[in-house]
Parts: C-alpha cells; structure tokens; sequence
C-alpha cells in the first residue's frame, strides 16, 4: 500500500531505522513533507518511552550505589535520563542534524558567501562549530532536566513534532542555495497542501499539554522563521544543514519552554 511505503521511506529518511530504503525513497519524503510532525510523534514516542525507562532503571541503579556510597541522587536521577534521551533522539536520527548545527557554526562569521558555504560542507569542525551544536543541545538537557515527571512524556513527543514543523516551515519559507537534496524540499514545500503539518501539530500536542502544546507549535513555527533568515544571512538560501539546525533547535527550544511552563 502506498501509505505504508510513504511512512517507511518517512522513517528511513529521518532515522536510521532499518526498513530498507526504496530508490525514490528521498522523492517520497519530499512529495509527503506535510506528514513530518507525525514522524516527529513517533520518534518522539521512542524517545519518551526511553526517557521513563532510562528514569526507572536510574533509580535502582542510584539507590543501590547510595546504599554503598554517597552519591547525588536527585541531581543524577535528572541529568543521567536527559543526557541519554538525548544521546539516544541524537542517534535515531543518524546524527545528520546535528551534523548541520555543527556546520552552521563553522560557516557563521566567516567573510564572504563562498567561504562559508565551503566552511559548511568541510570536513573539519572549528571552535565555533562545537560550541553552538554543543549549546543548543545543553539546553535541550536543561529542559529535559527540570522536566516534572508526569509531563515529561508528553513533552518529548512535542519537542520532535515541534522540531519536524520547524523544518517544514524553513522550507516553506526559504529559498535553496544551489540544487541538491535540500532544493527538492523547497520545490515540493511550497505546495498549499503544506498547510496540513500545522494542523496535524496540533493535532498531536493539544491532547499531550493543552495550549502548552499549542504554544510549542507557534514557537516551532517562530524557529523555523528565525532559522530561514539566519540561512539567508550566512549561506545566502536555505541549505540542508540549514535545515538540520533547525531541527535541533526547535527541539531545543521547545523543551526549554515547557520546562519553564511547568516550573511556573
């Protein structure tokens, strides 16, 4: 069925699940854009589900390392399950987007259109690089950190969501920079019936956090926004890594704000 096929090369496209990849399986995944925020519920789902297991098994773990020596227990009940949600979100997806956060940082500052392009698609990582990929996942660990408890699932499924609308809407608002993978999604993103992954958002996030669910969507939205003319200003268009970052960042951002949500 052609729905299966479109949601297996969905995934093959965006995680490194292995379902085998068809030969068109890029050209589905462009044609069925308006359906990444529901790969995004998905991954998000893995992810959460890891993110409890990870809390349940630290807690045993912890506690019987306390009962031998002491140790920190609130602060690494927190930080252990963010850091390795995160690490295992970083690895379902291949690491391809944060490869592109990586590569925005070594372009960004650099003097002319062609040095940075050419920064981006090195093999190299400069201090600039490490350090914005490093951040912006520092403060995708501080929102996972303060996260309560009984709203941490449903939080992580709308950070992935929040972070595939983003990069539907860096599509649809930019421009390529050259013709490659990244200009098969603008071309297919400007279709009208785009507007869907919105919809579908929200679908998604509303029953999980109520109109905290509906501010992530306008805040990926927002991100997605920013992130277009951060990619016009450094590579003159919207690129892959471009695209990448963003997806990062919104998740980023996305934890922080429900975290900050809840905290008040």
């Amino acid at each position: 069925m052609k729905a299966i096929k479109t949601f297996r090369d969905l995934l093959a496209f965006l995680t490194i699940i292995p379902l085998g990849k068809t030969d068109d399986f890029v050209a589905t995944s462009a044609e069925a854009i308006f359906l990444f925020p529901v790969i995004g519920g998905f991954i998000g789902l893995l992810g959460a589900t890891y993110f409890l297991g990870c809390g349940f098994l630290t807690s045993y773990l912890l506690a019987f390392i306390d009962s031998i020596v002491q140790i920190p227990v609130e602060f690494l009940l927190r930080f252990l399950p963010a850091v390795m949600t995160l690490a295992f979100l970083l690895v379902l997806t291949g690491l391809q987007h944060f490869d592109g956060l990586v590569d925005l940082g070594n372009a960004i500052g650099l003097g002319n259109l062609k040095e940075r392009r050419e920064a981006a698609h090195a093999w190299t990582v400069s201090h600039k690089g490490a350090f914005l990929a490093l951040f912006v996942e520092f403060l995708a660990v501080i929102g996972l950190f303060f996260m309560n408890v009984e709203f941490a699932f449903g939080a992580v499924i709308a950070a992935e969501v929040a972070a595939k609308l983003g990069m539907v809407t860096i599509v649809w608002l930019g421009k390529p920079t050259h013709t490659g993978l990244g200009s098969i999604f603008l071309e297919m993103a400007k279709r009208r019936r785009n507007i869907v992954a919105y919809f579908l958002a929200v679908l998604i996030v509303y029953p999980l956090l109520g109109l905290t669910g509906v501010g992530v969507v306008l805040l990926s939205v927002l991100v997605g926004a920013v992130m277009e003319r951060v990619a016009q200003s450094v590579f003159g268009g919207v690129s892959g890594d471009a695209i990448g970052a963003t997806n990062e960042t919104a998740r980023a951002v996305t934890l922080v704000f429900v975290a900050g949500v809840l905290l008040l």
